[in-house]
């Protein structure tokens, strides 16, 4: 008998910027009886949304900056914590490495890689470790799209209450992703991901001989 409750759908992400977009398709089942999506690639869906949400307010953001802002000019946006102060950042995080586009992206693109391998071989696979590694992967890639397409980085949240370099949404992100990432290494991989040893039968054996 065939079982009716449940309906095939392809979901397509879109989202652009004037510098980048993407489009990703993925095929979930959704049981309209029960009013719920599922199937395996259920939480590869939610991981894709939270990647694109991350990257596309970051290049919102970034957009905003540019298109209101003229350069070392300020708005207010909290007041008494942070304003916005456009600033363009040719180096890494605090401008260190200065001038070294080619470099700095090579480098992105490789650490990009290595944690996007672990994501994809699941070799990382606890839902904190995966949100920790798509929040890295979305603050990298979206400091590598200035470097590419502008040659430098828009940095913008400017801190009132302390002398702190100013920085972007895509650096939050990857700080977080990094202090998450911490957390799921000392707590949660060895119980969760990591590979579990086959017994020994040969020693087995021995001992019994």
């Amino acid at each position: 008998m065939v079982n009716n409750s449940y309906k095939t759908v392809t979901i397509w992400l879109k989202f652009g910027t004037p510098y980048f977009a993407v489009a990703i398709g993925t095929e979930i089942r959704y049981n309209h009886k029960l009013g719920i999506f599922t199937g395996r690639n259920t939480s590869l869906m939610w991981y894709i949304v939270l990647f694109a949400a991350l990257l596309g307010a970051d290049q919102l953001i970034k957009y905003w900056t540019v298109e209101h802002l003229a350069l070392g000019e300020s708005a207010a946006f909290l007041p008494g914590i942070v304003r916005l102060t456009r600033v363009h950042n040719y180096g890494a995080a605090w401008s260190s490495f200065s001038g070294q586009t080619t470099a700095l992206a090579v480098v992105t693109v490789l650490l990009m890689g290595a944690v996007a391998y672990l994501l994809v071989r699941r070799i990382v696979r606890h839902p904190l470790g995966v949100i920790a590694g798509v929040m890295i992967l979305a603050g990298g890639v979206g400091n590598l799209i200035d470097r590419l397409f502008r040659g430098y980085v828009v940095d913008m949240f400017d801190l009132e209450f302390m002398s702190y370099p100013i920085f972007n949404l895509a650096d939050i992100f990857v700080v977080i992703g990094v202090l998450l990432g911490a957390v799921y290494s000392l707590w949660f991989y060895d119980k969760y991901d990591k590979p579990k040893k086959e017994p020994d039968h040969d020693a087995g054996a021995d001992s019994r001989n």
